[in-house]
């Protein structure tokens, strides 16, 4: 919350539990499948960009930044009904740096600072929060205040311009980019009929937009080029997947169509390819104590207390590592593996994750 203000990620209790309330019903497939002709117009845009880069030969491309562009403009245009990057000059945005440079500012700061911050975002108001930020001789405070104030007033600047189409009326929104169907114009209209009692502030309103930001743009462009870097490795997988998206777009003469949400859904070997990489990337999460293990002492444990307060470091990548769960394979990226029935173990285990077991 010190960071980012009173967003999704950054509240808990009751405040948390009616942003959820407001904001679920935005993330459904129903949506998603509005928002599909609008990807697919920003997947052009890239194409054609990196398409005319290499025109004249081979050429090395940064794809993680190029990703990145793109994330930033699919959770732009998708999210936000705002356009970041036209994807056509070398440079991004100078707001695609300071995103990007969230998590790096953030990992400077010690551990110990980290468990200090839910004390310390309830110092004194707000204006003294401030000040003392302001005046702290600390390198990494003053470079995550630049980001912080970098990403509250372009927020602001999105929640202003959106308020004013919204009152202009439909017409006015359609002029806007999303034409009034991204999560942020559909969130405002949400609100403005809400009770009293699940609306949101201006402040929580304006904090969801950095919120939206920061958990889609790294997730996704990191992702991307994970996959984009595995699949340059695996050349054999490479052409698998490239002749079922091939076959899939075929419009019946030879030329490439775009796909519907449910079609690209659809497809078993995009999405094996998806689930194996997210099985082997994933850096965080919660493993659940599935099997018992040997303490120090010798004696085995089948359960840990866990007392009120107690800070938890787990170590996901070790579940979706786990030959007992995957196979004596676990460490090799073999999209394969999730064509064929999964094990018993893996079924049982339960594991309680967002997607596919992990």
């Amino acid at each position: 919350m010190l960071f980012l203000g009173p967003g999704l990620l950054a509240t808990l209790g009751n405040q948390h539990r009616r942003q959820r309330k407001m904001l679920n019903p935005l993330f459904s497939a129903k949506h998603l499948r509005d928002m599909t002709p609008l990807f697919h117009d920003i997947v052009h845009r890239l194409e054609d960009a990196l398409t005319s880069r290499v025109k004249d030969g081979p050429k090395e491309l940064d794809m993680l930044s190029w990703m990145g562009r793109t994330a930033l403009e699919l959770i732009g245009q998708g999210g936000l009904g705002h356009s970041f990057d036209p994807l056509t000059e070398d440079v991004a945005d100078d707001f695609a740096d300071v995103v990007k440079a969230y998590f790096p500012v953030q990992a400077h700061f010690s551990l110990l600072t980290r468990l200090m911050l839910p004390t310390l975002v309830k110092l004194g108001a707000a204006w003294f929060r401030r000040r003392v930020v302001e005046v702290l001789p600390h390198g990494p405070t003053q470079r995550m205040k630049g980001v912080s104030d970098a990403l509250e007033a372009r927020s602001l600047q999105i929640v202003n311009d959106k308020k004013a189409a919204l009152q202009g009326g439909d017409e006015a929104l359609k002029q806007h980019v999303g034409e009034g169907k991204d999560i942020m114009s559909v969130l405002l209209q949400e609100n403005m009929v809400a009770s009293e009692e699940d609306r949101l502030s201006d402040e929580e309103v304006i904090a969801q937009v950095s919120t939206l930001v920061l958990a889609a743009m790294d997730t996704t462009s990191n992702t991307l080029s994970r996959i984009l870097h595995l699949l340059s490795s695996h050349p054999d997988i490479q052409q698998k997947l490239r002749e079922e998206l091939t076959q899939a777009r075929d419009d019946g003469t030879g030329k490439l169509r775009d796909l519907d949400y449910d079609e690209v859904m659809e497809l078993p070997y995009l999405d094996a390819v998806c689930c194996e990489t997210l099985r082997l990337a994933r850096k965080d999460g919660v493993l659940p104590l599935s099997a018992p293990i040997r303490g120090v002492d010798g004696s085995l444990i089948d359960s840990i207390p866990v007392k009120k307060g107690l800070t938890i470091v787990t170590d996901v990548v070790g579940s979706n590592c786990d030959k007992g769960l995957w196979g004596d394979d676990t460490e090799e990226w073999e999209p394969g593996r999730w064509l064929k029935p999964l094990s018993r173990a893996l079924e049982d285990a339960h594991i309680p994750g967002v997607y596919s077991h992990l």
